[in-house]
């Protein structure tokens, strides 16, 4: 039943944007204490230790050969390139603007998802996607004075590697499981993160508020590991492409929440642009989308 699983990958897919949604503002509260490298490598590692015993205690199986190169690309866009980047970017703008710059994320998984994961989207499925991605490079260089700061430049590096990471774990996720890959890419990842990590500390230390600590845990515990349990779920079953679109609401909900969690300010400029980017998501949602057969 293609509508059915349609419907339901939907639901999955924004209860993981949900619990994306406090990234930015989470990630912005720790670095103003922490090194943005502590930060972006310390979430995965901690994320890692609860990963490795879901696999222990459910008798999980190693991945298959096929498996190791798109669960490399996994780590490369979401444990490694998105977090690192994210977080040297909240230590020099807002986590609103954050949150409107990486609205181009949608865009970005659908190519991905055509590239690599064989879908067809059509026509009019990449005029709304293209639409919504245009308002957030206005929004970027408006908020710029007509250039892109450096730290917009690490966002769309963030935006790349992430789409990447996104495409290769849905498409990964509907042979291999959800909450099985983002688990394997963190246990996997470890003799990489470990090393930069443990220098990092030793160069800046631990000494953090509280807040800052638990804006690290959010970001450990459920961006990083809870979250992607219903979104690469949504990806396998719902599309990457499709699915991917909901990631056009992450804005809006990333702009209330540093509102009210950070203070930070919330223009009815900044609310237009996002609901304008949110309007194309809902014309995507009725264009056709091919997806090829799974294993």
């Amino acid at each position: 039943m293609p509508h059915r699983d349609e419907t339901l990958g939907l639901v999955y897919g924004f209860l993981g944007v949900a619990a994306f949604a406090l990234t930015l503002p989470a990630t912005r509260v720790a670095v103003a204490d922490l090194d943005p490298i502590v930060v972006a490598l310390g979430r995965c590692v901690v994320a890692a230790i609860p990963a490795a015993l879901m696999l222990i205690v459910a008798r999980a199986p190693r991945p298959a050969r096929a498996d190791l190169q798109p669960l490399a690309l996994v780590i490369a866009g979401v444990i490694v390139g998105f977090p690192v980047l994210t977080a040297i970017a909240m230590r020099h703008v807002p986590a609103t603007h954050g949150a409107i710059v990486l609205g181009v994320l949608p865009l970005a998984t659908a190519l991905a998802a055509a590239m690599r994961g064989g879908e067809r989207p059509s026509t009019g499925f990449w005029i709304a996607a293209l639409a919504g991605s245009a308002l957030v490079v206005a929004y970027a260089l408006w908020q710029g004075a007509g250039s892109l700061h450096l730290a917009d430049l690490a966002l769309l590096g963030a935006v790349a590697l992430g789409a990447l990471g996104y495409a290769e774990g849905g498409r990964l996720a509907r042979t291999m499981g959800a909450w099985q890959v983002i688990c394997w890419a963190l246990v996997l990842s470890l003799p990489l993160l470990v090393p930069p990590l443990a220098w990092s500390i030793a160069k800046h230390g631990l000494t953090a508020s509280p807040a800052a600590w638990t804006g690290f845990a959010y970001v450990a515990l459920v961006s990083q590991f809870l979250g992607f349990f219903p979104w690469y779920k949504g990806l396998a079953i719902g599309g990457v492409a499709r699915v991917g679109q909901l990631q056009l609401l992450q804005p809006f909900l990333t702009l209330v929440a540093s509102w009210a969690f950070l203070g930070e300010q919330l223009t009815l400029q900044m609310l237009a642009f996002a609901a304008a980017v949110v309007a194309t998501v809902a014309t995507g949602r009725r264009m056709p989308v091919e997806r090829p057969a799974a294993r």
